[in-house]
């Protein structure tokens, strides 16, 4: 017959680690917590004055609208925005029409040389 009540420390390690186990149901580990996003900025340069921080964009969602206007020169843009758009989308917009007008401007002077 076998004797239960001799073994080793590390039996008895083994042996309490499996009692303990048996039985129960695992646990769920956590989710990670979700990474909180960085706020996006909603005052820019403007693209006429070179004033810094002077540009503001605004976006109502109820009409769908963005607008960008500078509170130094009073220069504005507008545009009809989505969902996901943000402010930053309505000031690349602006800067990227303000480079399509001065290609176009540059092109029709070359023309006319």
């Amino acid at each position: 017959m076998y004797d239960h009540t001799k073994h080793t420390k590390r039996e008895e390690n083994t042996l309490h680690f499996l009692r303990k186990k048996m039985g129960k149901r695992k646990s769920r580990a956590k989710p990670p917590p979700k990474k909180r996003m960085d706020k996006l900025d909603t005052v820019f340069s403007c693209p006429f004055c070179n004033h810094g921080t002077s540009v503001e964009c605004r976006i109502d969602m109820k009409n769908l609208i963005g607008e960008a206007v500078c509170r130094i020169c009073q220069e504005s843009f507008s545009m009809t925005v989505n969902a996901l758009s943000e402010p930053i989308d309505v000031y690349s917009e602006w800067i990227d029409e303000c480079e399509r007008v001065n290609t176009l401007d540059e092109d029709a002077a070359k023309d006319e040389d």
